[in-house]
C-alpha cells in the first residue's frame, strides 16, 4: 500500500479502487462492516429523498443539540471540503480523525480476500466508525443516492424520513416517480415509523409501508401545520406546536421539511424527548450553507445548491417572493445527465443575465454546452449570456456587470456553489461602490 498520511491522499486512494464509480448493492459494503464489527447502540434516523434531505437533517441536528443530545450527522455531497461530511455534537470532525478510520477500514478491507469498495462505500464507512466511536445518543445519516441499496441503509433505521420525490438520478432509480418513491421506501423498516412528508407521495412508497409493515405517517394524514405571515404550527399524532418562529432555513417548502422534523421527533419521543423549548431554540438558530443563502451585500447574493427540475421550481418561487431588483445574475453550472429543459424553462423568465461556467469535474456539462441548451430553450430572447471556465470567474463577471441594486443567484450544483464558498462567504461590493 502507498504511503498514505493525510486525508487528501485517502481519498485518492478511493477514488481508484474501484472499477467503476457508483455501483449500487450492500453486499461489499456489508460484508467489510461486518469484519469492523460495526454497530451503533443508539437509536438511528435515516433520511432518504429527491430534495430537502439536507435541510431535514440540519433541523433534526438543531433540535437534538437545543435538548441536550450527543448528536452525529452523516450528510453528503460536501460543498467544500470533504470533512462537511460528518459532525460529531455539532462540529465538524478533523481530517486526522477521519485519517484513522480510514486506516481501519482498509485493514478490514484486505483481511483475508480483499473486498472492493468504490469512493462512496469506503467512505460511508469510514464516517459511520467514526460516529460508532463518538458514543452519540442519536445518528442522522443521509441517504447518499436513492435508498433501498444506498451505503447506509446496511443499517437499521429506528426511523426513516423520505422527503420530496421527483425525478433525479433517473439512470440509476428508474423513469418515473413510483420507480424512484419505491427505491426511497427501501429505508424503511417493519414496526419502525416512516415519515412522508411529500404531499403527494408515489403509491409505491404507500404500497411499501404496507408490504414491509412500516408504521407509515402522512403528511397531511398523520401530521400537518398552518401558518400565517408571523408564525406557523404543527399538529401530529398526539402532539402540537403553536405559534412556532419560522425555521432559519429560508424558502417556501422549509415548512415542509420542518414538518416531516416534527413529525420524527414525535414518533421518536420514548426514546429522545424533545421539549417545545428546543425545537423553537432549534429552527431559529439551524444553519445549512447552499439552501437558498442570502448573503447581504450589494448586489445581494444568492446561493442555492437546486440541480433538480423540482429544486429549481422551488428557487424559482423563493426568487419571485423577494420583490424587485432591476437586474437578475444567475451564474449556472450542472451535470451533463440533469433534465435541464424544464429547470431553464422554470427559472428562465427570472433571470436577465446568464453566466453559464465549466466544473472541475468530468461528469459536468461544459459551459458552452449549457449555453447551447438555454438557447435552443429560449426563454427569454432578451437575456444575454456568456461562459466561464470556474464559478469564480463567473462570479467576477456577474460583479463587475451589476450595479448595487441587483442581485446575483449562483445555482445547479454543490460545485457551483462550492467554488464561490471556498475562500469563504463572500460580500459583494459593485465596482462603483468600491471606492
Amino acid at each position: 500500500m502507498q504511503n498514505l498520511k493525510t486525508l487528501d491522499d485517502w481519498l485518492a486512494y478511493c477514488e481508484h479502487l474501484h472499477p467503476v464509480g457508483i455501483d449500487m448493492g450492500l453486499v461489499r459494503i456489508s460484508a467489510v462492516a461486518k469484519r469492523m464489527g460495526l454497530a451503533f447502540d443508539c437509536p438511528i434516523i435515516t433520511v432518504a429523498g429527491t430534495n430537502g434531505k439536507g435541510s431535514t437533517c440540519a433541523m433534526l441536528e438543531a433540535i437534538l443539540l437545543q435538548a441536550g443530545y450527543r448528536t452525529g450527522v452523516f450528510t453528503s455531497p460536501h460543498l467544500v471540503h470533504f470533512e462537511e461530511r460528518c459532525r460529531v455534537r455539532g462540529d465538524i470532525v478533523s481530517a486526522a480523525a477521519l485519517v484513522a478510520q480510514f486506516e481501519r477500514v482498509e485493514a478490514a478491507r484486505t483481511q483475508g480476500e480483499a473486498i472492493s469498495l468504490t469512493y462512496f462505500e469506503f467512505t460511508t464507512l469510514t464516517i459511520l466508525q467514526l460516529l460508532a466511536d463518538a458514543k452519540l445518543d442519536v445518528v442522522i445519516l443521509e441517504v447518499g443516492l436513492g435508498g433501498r441499496l444506498d451505503a447506509v441503509n446496511m443499517l437499521d433505521a429506528d426511523c426513516a424520513v423520505i422527503t420530496s420525490i421527483d425525478l433525479d438520478h433517473m439512470e440509476y432509480l428508474g423513469p418515473d416517480r413510483e420507480s424512484i418513491g419505491r427505491e426511497k421506501a427501501g429505508i424503511m423498516r417493519a414496526g419502525k415509523p416512516v415519515i412522508v412528508s411529500d404531499p403527494v407521495p408515489p403509491q409505491s412508497v404507500i404500497d411499501h409501508a404496507a408490504a414491509v409493515g412500516a408504521d407509515l405517517w402522512r403528511f397531511g394524514t398523520d401530521f400537518n401545520f398552518s401558518g400565517d405571515k408571523q408564525q406557523w404550527g404543527w399538529a401530529g399524532r398526539g402532539r402540537r406546536y403553536a405559534g412556532l418562529a419560522y425555521p432559519a432555513l429560508r424558502g417556501a417548502n422549509q415548512l415542509v421539511n420542518a414538518s416531516g422534523v416534527l413529525a420524527a421527533l414525535t414518533a421518536l419521543r420514548d426514546r429522545i424527548p424533545v421539549t417545545a423549548q428546543a425545537v423553537r431554540n432549534g429552527l431559529s438558530m439551524v444553519e445549512l450553507p447552499g439552501r437558498f443563502q442570502i448573503v447581504p451585500g450589494q448586489p445581494t447574493l444568492v446561493l442555492d445548491v437546486a440541480h433538480n427540475p423540482h429544486s429549481v421550481a422551488a428557487l424559482a418561487e423563493n426568487l419571485d417572493a423577494m420583490g424587485f431588483y432591476p437586474c437578475t445574475h444567475a451564474v449556472f453550472g450542472a451535470m451533463a445527465d440533469k433534465d435541464l429543459a424544464p429547470m431553464l424553462a422554470r427559472v428562465g423568465p427570472l433571470i436577465d443575465k446568464w453566466y453559464f461556467t465549466d466544473l472541475p469535474t468530468p461528469r459536468a456539462a461544459t459551459a458552452a454546452d449549457l449555453q447551447a441548451r438555454w438557447k435552443a430553450a429560449n426563454t427569454r430572447p432578451d437575456a444575454t449570456s456568456g461562459t466561464y471556465s470556474s464559478p469564480e470567474a463567473a462570479l467576477q463577471a456577474a460583479v463587475g456587470a451589476a450595479t448595487p441594486a441587483d442581485r446575483i443567484v449562483v445555482f445547479g450544483s454543490f460545485y457551483t456553489v462550492g467554488g464561490i464558498l471556498k475562500d469563504g462567504v463572500p460580500r459583494l461590493l459593485a465596482p462603483h461602490l468600491a471606492s
